[in-house]
C-alpha cells in the first residue's frame, strides 16, 4: 500500500505547548510515530519529561489568579474565537488523525462536535451560580460555586479533538486552568489544536498540551499535589492506577470513563433491518475501537439465524490507505492493539465458532483486521468479559427477559446497553435492570446526547460527563454562613 499525498497538511506541530509556548522536551526526548496503515516510522513527536510536565503545572497555576478573576463572557471569548478555527482545519485535523492512528478521513467528524463544544461552553459560564437560604433563623447562609485550581487531563488517542475540547472546555469556562496530556499513540491533531489556542491569543500557562507515555508524564500529573482535579478517559487499568495516585497524594477528584463490554438485546419483534445496521456500525466504527461499542449482541432464539444471516452479509467494509475517501475501515491504531485483538480472535477460535473474518488480513502491510463475528462463545469465557477494542462481535441468543438480563449484566463493565423492541413496557423494565450508565432503546451507541450525562457503572468509570454536568465537575462549593444582627 502506498500513503496518498496529503492535499491539507504541508507540515504539522510536534512539540510540546507549555506556558503560550511551543518548546522541544528538556531533555530532548522524542518517540517515533508510526502510520498504522504501513507500519513505517513517519515523524518524531517530543516527549515530555517529568520536568515538562511540573513546568506545565507550574505555567498553568500561575496563570490560575488571573483567568479565575475573568468574567464567565471574558473567558467564554476565546472560547468562541477557537471554534471556527477549528472548523477550518477540519480536512487537516482529519489526515492527520488518518496519518497517526488510521482513522479513515471518510468519517472524521471531531471538529464540528469540538466547535459545538466550544460554542456552547462560551455560553455556559453564566450558569455557574449558588444557593441561598433562609432556613436558620438569624442567618443569611449562601453556596458559592469557585474553580479548583489547575485541572490535569489525559485524553485517549480514538477520538483526541473530542476529548481534548470536551474537558478542557468545561474546565476553563468554569475558571480553571488545563494541563492536557494527550496519547503517544494520536499526538497531531491535539498539536494542531495548539497552535490554534495561541493563534486565539489565550493568555498564556491558561491552556497547556503536552505528548507522552503515561509512566512518565501521565504519572507526573496523576501524583502532582498542584492539580485539584483529573478526567482521564482510557482503559481501567490506567484508571485503577489513577485513581491509586490520587489517594496517595492529594485525594485530588477524579473524574474516570473507562472501558465497556456493551451488550445490544434483541428481541424477536425489533425492526430487524434498524437492528442489524445499527449494531453493525456500532462495533466496526473507527475499526471497532471504541469503549461503547456493541461488542455483545444477544438475540431471540426465534429470530437469530435471520438477524445474523442479515447482520454477517452487511458486515463488510472497504478497507485500506485511510487518506482514501473511499475508505471507510481503517487499521488499529497501532501494533500493540493489533496483536492485542488478534490474541483475543485466536482464543475465541479455540472457545466459539468464528462464522465471519480473514485471519490473516488480505492486507499484507498495515495494522488491519477485518470484521469478525463469534457464535455460540461460552458466557463465563474471557472473550465475553473484557474489551476487546477492535471490529470483533459475539453473537449469542436468549430465551427470556430474565435470561438475557443476567447474561447482558455478567461483566464488570457498565458503559452502554441497549435493546431492541416495539414493546414499550418491555423497554423499560430492561432499561431499569440492565447495570449501564446509558441505556439505548431501538437504538445503539454511538448514540448519545448533549444534554444527557455520560458514564459508565462499576467499572466501567466513576462521575459523569455532559453539557449539563461536566461544569460541575469543575466547581469546589464553599458554604457561607451570615450571622445577621437583630435591629
Amino acid at each position: 500500500m502506498s500513503i496518498t499525498q496529503t492535499p491539507n497538511v504541508k507540515s504539522f506541530e510536534t512539540r510540546l505547548f507549555i506556558n503560550g509556548k511551543f518548546v522541544e522536551a528538556s531533555d530532548g526526548g522524542k518517540f517515533d510515530l508510526i502510520s498504522p496503515a504501513t507500519g513505517e516510522k513517519f515523524t518524531k513527536v517530543s516527549e515530555a519529561s517529568e520536568d515538562d510536565a511540573n513546568a506545565a503545572v507550574a505555567a498553568a497555576k500561575a496563570a490560575f489568579p488571573s483567568w479565575s478573576a475573568l468574567s464567565p463572557v471574558d473567558r467564554g471569548a476565546y472560547l468562541k474565537k477557537l471554534a471556527p478555527l477549528i472548523l477550518e482545519s477540519h480536512d487537516e485535523l482529519a489526515e492527520l488523525e488518518a496519518l497517526s492512528m488510521g482513522r479513515p478521513v471518510s468519517n472524521y467528524f471531531e471538529s464540528t462536535v469540538a466547535a459545538n463544544y466550544l460554542n456552547h461552553y462560551a455560553e455556559a459560564g453564566i450558569q455557574c451560580l449558588g444557593t441561598s437560604s433562609l432556613n436558620t433563623p438569624g442567618y443569611v447562609n449562601m453556596t458559592l460555586r469557585q474553580p479548583f485550581g489547575v485541572v490535569g487531563a489525559i485524553i485517549p488517542w480514538n477520538v483526541p479533538v473530542l476529548f481534548l475540547i470536551g474537558k478542557s472546555a468545561p474546565a476553563l469556562i468554569a475558571g480553571n486552568t488545563v494541563v492536557v496530556k494527550t496519547s503517544e499513540k494520536a499526538p497531531l491533531t491535539s498539536a494542531k489544536v495548539a497552535t490554534l489556542i495561541e493563534k486565539v491569543g489565550f493568555p498564556p500557562g491558561v491552556i497547556n498540551i503536552i505528548s507522552g507515555h503515561g509512566p512518565t508524564s501521565g504519572n507526573v500529573l496523576s501524583h502532582h499535589m498542584d492539580i485539584r482535579v483529573l478526567s482521564f478517559t482510557g482503559s481501567g487499568r490506567t484508571g485503577r492506577l489513577i485513581q491509586a495516585a490520587s489517594a496517595k497524594s492529594n485525594l485530588k477528584n477524579v473524574i474516570l470513563e473507562l472501558g465497556g463490554k456493551s451488550p445490544a438485546i434483541i428481541f424477536e419483534d425489533a425492526n430487524l433491518d434498524k437492528a442489524v445496521k445499527e449494531t453493525k456500525h456500532s462495533i466496526q466504527w473507527n475499526s471497532g475501537q471504541v469503549c461503547m461499542a456493541n461488542s455483545r449482541i444477544y438475540v431471540h432464539e426465534s429470530i437469530a439465524a435471520t438477524f445474523i444471516e442479515k447482520f454477517q452479509r452487511l458486515f463488510v467494509v472497504e478497507s485500506g490507505d485511510p487518506l482514501l475517501p473511499s475508505t471507510n475501515h481503517g487499521p488499529q491504531a497501532d501494533e500493540i492493539q493489533f496483536k492485542q485483538v488478534q490474541a483475543f480472535i485466536e482464543e475465541g477460535k479455540k472457545v466459539g465458532k468464528m462464522t465471519l473474518g480473514s485471519n490473516p488480513s488480505k492486507h499484507t502491510i498495515g495494522y488491519f483486521i477485518q470484521p469478525t463475528v463469534f457464535l455460540d462463545t461460552p458466557e463465563d469465557s474471557r472473550f465475553m468479559k473484557e474489551e476487546i477494542f477492535g471490529p470483533v462481535v459475539a453473537i449469542n441468543t436468549f430465551k427470556d427477559e430474565d435470561e438475557v438480563v443476567a447474561k447482558a449484566n455478567d461483566t464488570e463493565f457498565g458503559l452502554y446497553a441497549s435493546v431492541y423492541t416495539k414493546d414499550v413496557s418491555r423497554a423499560l423494565r430492561m432499561a431499569k435492570k440492565l447495570e449501564a450508565g446509558n441505556v439505548g432503546v431501538n437504538c445503539t451507541s454511538p448514540t448519545g446526547a448533549w444534554d444527557m450525562p455520560f458514564g459508565g457503572y462499576k467499572g466501567s468509570g466513576v462521575g459523569r460527563e455532559g453539557w449539563t454536568v461536566s461544569i460541575g465537575n469543575y466547581l469546589e462549593t464553599k458554604s457561607v454562613l451570615i450571622s445577621v444582627d437583630d435591629v
